[in-house]
């Protein structure tokens, strides 16, 4: 129960921000002045709020840029495109200011529909992104994933299922012809058995399923990342608070280990005594790790 409190007193907190975002979308002063903004794309061809993205371009950029895919934490049930970038400003900022595009993407609540959907929304939105490069001058090579919380556990169930063809993973007539080129895991979960409230329907991990976990392990494998670790997978930076009481670093501990076992290049990052979120993860130190991380795969 004291977890669960305290993911809600969190989420909240998050979501207020959000909110406040969310009528004038001033997450644009934060990043560099001349930077070009895309507001409010629908990326599913309906009306719905939760399918929409933004796109970050750096003014004047020459030739076909990477791009960034952010996509935002809120246990899959709160927050918004604009959520995370509120606290890593000095980070989204040097994305453009390298020659990187960002694009921030909206998905579905596991109270609006569980899992699968929320994979599916990301997919959907990363075909979309793919689809327009042209459009939006970026190089449909240079894909990389960036995920906070929940986030960061489909940023990472994205760049490592991808190779894996899961065809309810994606919406009828997507495009499944990108890839994914690195990954960037903030804090994300990796096996949802794993969290203290498997046993509980009603915590986030039991929402997003629509079972227990610990009941339902058939559908926690699904969703969890570790089940499509393979040596084809992209490269990963992991970075996880040491003192995340929502969710533990154990989490990024046992993707890493896996991730290592198949071969796959990673790094994990444990911050000393961060928490869960925080302008902690926005230093000098973690931000030169994540863009030495992208200009690397990237450029």
């Amino acid at each position: 129960m004291k977890r669960i409190s305290c993911i809600v007193t969190v989420l909240l907190f998050q979501a207020s921000i959000s909110a406040f975002c969310q009528s004038s979308n001033p997450v644009i002063s934060f990043f560099p002045k001349e930077t070009i903004l895309h507001s409010n794309i629908p990326y599913n061809n309906d009306t719905l709020q939760k399918h929409l993205l933004d796109i970050y371009l750096p003014a004047n950029a020459k030739g076909k840029i990477p791009l960034i895919i952010l996509i935002h934490g809120g246990g899959w049930l709160v927050n918004d495109k604009y959520a995370d970038i509120g606290y890593m400003k000095k980070t989204v900022s040097e994305i453009i200011s390298s020659g990187f595009a960002l694009a921030s993407i909206d998905y579905r609540f596991s109270t609006q529909a569980v899992f699968p959907a929320q994979i599916q929304d990301c997919n959907r939105a990363v075909s979309f992104l793919y689809d327009n490069a042209e459009k939006y001058g970026f190089d449909r090579t240079r894909f990389a994933v960036m995920g906070f919380s929940a986030g960061g556990h489909l940023a990472s169930l994205l760049g490592l299922s991808k190779n894996n063809n899961i065809e309810n993973f994606f919406m009828p007539g997507t495009t499944t012809s990108f890839s994914i080129k690195a990954v960037v895991d903030f804090y994300g979960p990796a096996e949802l058995i794993l969290f203290p409230g498997a046993d509980n329907e009603k915590s986030p991990e039991g929402i997003l399923i629509g079972a227990a976990p610990i009941s339902r392990p058939d559908l926690a494998k699904a969703a969890s990342p570790v089940s499509y670790v393979d040596k084809n997978d992209p490269p990963f930076l992991i970075i996880h608070g040491e003192k995340d009481e929502l969710v533990s670093p154990r989490q990024s501990r046992l993707l890493s280990a896996w991730l290592r076992v198949a071969g796959v290049q990673n790094e994990l990052i444990i911050v000393k005594d961060a928490p869960h979120f925080g302008v902690i993860f926005d230093a000098d130190d973690v931000r030169n790790n994540v863009i030495g991380f992208l200009k690397k795969q990237l450029n």
